[in-house]
């Protein structure tokens, strides 16, 4: 008897600890929110890689050894312009946004010029997707009133079409 109650005494004291060896470090129990969904913030983000960027492009479009040389330092220096276009304080929003779109339609056409008919035909296909589904994110992202009205009727019309006509 007395062996079984030590027994079940060291099971329960394995199993709490291995519990508490499976928390993650600094997590308490208490959090309710996954760390998996915290993405680090902006700031914290690595700057993209020219180089990997252009061997990425390179796959994607299969571009030659000879393109991916000549894209990857208008990578770059895309890179070092727009770096330099967030870090300037005297910059306004709406300003640091048209010096970044200039940036990135001049680099774009630089990288174009390298491509054939073809490759820039997917270049363009994979810009709109890219488009497309960060203007997605940026609706999920926005509250409410700031996003795009949908097909259903606002609360002013929907008792206007209710009332009975007489």
């Amino acid at each position: 008897m007395r062996t079984s109650k030590l027994t079940a005494s060291l099971l329960g004291l394995f199993l709490c600890a291995g519990l508490a060896m499976a928390q993650e470090p600094g997590q308490s129990q208490d959090d309710s929110a996954p760390a998996a969904q915290s993405a680090p913030p902006p700031a914290q983000r690595r700057p993209p890689n020219p180089a990997r960027q252009a061997r990425r492009l390179g796959r994607q479009l299969g571009l030659s050894g000879g393109q991916v040389s000549q894209i990857e330092p208008v990578l770059a220096d895309r890179q070092q312009q727009l770096e330099n276009v967030r870090t300037d304080p005297t910059l306004t929003p709406q300003q640091r946004r048209a010096q970044a779109r200039g940036i990135m339609q001049d680099s774009n056409s630089k990288i174009e010029a390298v491509m054939n008919d073809s490759q820039k035909q997917q270049y363009e296909q994979m810009q709109q997707s890219r488009r497309g589904a960060r203007r997605q994110r940026m609706q999920q992202q926005a509250p409410p009133e700031q996003q795009e009205p949908q097909d259903q009727p606002t609360q002013q019309q929907a008792p206007q079409e209710q009332a009975p006509q007489g």
